[in-house]
């Protein structure tokens, strides 16, 4: 049996010419690690006190077992390897992976090119759910407790079943542009509320206020501790069920017809995308658009087919956000500019670019 270019398997899954399913290439694999492996050589190296780039990647091997390199490092270098620089760039992998992995995991779900945790409301819900509890609860955003990243997820699920619900007005025949816009109004309702929360909270503005603009400043390794399971859930989750987000890209009717279960399967995979967003949001704030701009720039170059773009997003959106949290902190030194300013400076040319290109958007 032959397929055409653009044709599907018989499970659903895009097809490359010749019948073999498409899948992961072992060429790509390599370069989302090495990308990884850079931007944590970069943004350990670059700070206050510069370092050499070898010689911190020799003392970044050190630290695998049984491996013990002469990196030429003092001890106080060593020391800001290994407690200040190292945790922020893990995080910045982390937090960068995760909404990568969350937009495109909502652009296939929603069948939505412009599907992003931060236009679809869910990072606003987030906000509003953690801006509660340390405006209300005492929480403090350098020692956060469990209950930040739970009440995220709660923010998050309820933002994106708002945002959902809204954009399902339409009934089957809304536009893409529906749901962003859908979107909007909810994370402006949000919004609405975090303000009236902050002026009734006076002294918790200053608290919050630089943590919303998104921010990787971490004191050592307890928000990538706090982070870790969440992102290890939600990559799990996502990665094993990528195969039924392009199953779903067919429709509905069609997904059923291949023995997939449309709703419980999309359920799922918007809690993850959420847990995931949400553990991001606790732990660095709102950073927009790196789930537009990374699974779009894969889209491109790697095929569209999720199995893909999902895993290649966890790698290059984790790399993507540590590099630029090194032009953050380095482009107004010895200032810092709050990484959320830099993505959303980078993101909104690339939304402008994606919403003229996009064959799919009819208003």
């Amino acid at each position: 049996m032959t397929h055409r270019p653009g044709a599907t398997t018989r499970s659903g899954v895009p097809a490359r010419p010749g019948g073999a399913p498409a899948g992961l290439r072992p060429g790509w694999l390599v370069a989302g690690l090495v990308a990884v492996a850079v931007a944590l050589v970069v943004g350990v190296s670059l700070g206050p006190v510069s370092l050499p780039p070898l010689s911190v990647a020799a003392e970044l091997l050190n630290l695998i077992p049984g491996v013990r390199l002469d990196s030429g490092l003092s001890e106080r270098e060593i020391a800001i390897v290994t407690e200040l620089r190292l945790p922020r760039a893990v995080l910045g992998l982390l937090v960068g992976g995760l909404l990568a992995l969350a937009g495109g995991c909502y652009q296939g779900v929603f069948r939505n090119p412009l599907a992003d945790p931060y236009l679809l409301g869910v990072a606003a819900g987030a906000g509003l759910a953690v801006t509660t509890v340390i405006a209300l609860g005492g929480a403090a955003l350098g020692a956060m407790p469990v209950t930040v990243p739970l009440a995220a997820f709660g923010g998050a699920l309820g933002a994106v079943l708002m945002t959902y619900l809204l954009g399902s007005a339409q009934g089957r025949h809304r536009s893409p542009v529906t749901l962003i816009l859908a979107g909007v109004a909810v994370s402006a309702f949000l919004s609405a509320g975090q303000t009236y929360l902050l002026q009734r909270n006076a002294d918790s503005i200053q608290q919050v206020y630089s943590w919303l603009l998104g921010r990787l400043a971490t004191a050592g390794w307890g928000d990538v501790r706090m982070v870790l399971p969440y992102f290890v859930i939600t990559v799990a989750v996502v990665l094993l069920h990528r195969r039924e987000i392009d199953v779903l890209s067919l429709g509905d009717d069609e997904a059923t017809s291949l023995g997939l279960h449309p709703q419980r399967s999309r359920y799922l995979l918007i809690a993850a995308a959420s847990l995931g967003t949400a553990a991001a949001v606790a732990a660095a704030g709102l950073i927009g658009f790196v789930g537009i701009i990374v699974p779009h720039a894969l889209r491109l170059l790697a095929g569209s087919s999720y199995r893909v773009i999902l895993p290649l997003s966890l790698l290059f959106g984790g790399a993507f956000l540590t590099l630029t949290d090194v032009v953050a902190r380095t482009v107004a030194a010895p200032g810092e500019i709050p990484i959320g300013v830099v993505t959303a400076l980078l993101g909104g040319p690339f939304f402008v670019l994606v919403l003229r290109t996009s064959r799919r958007l009819t208003v």
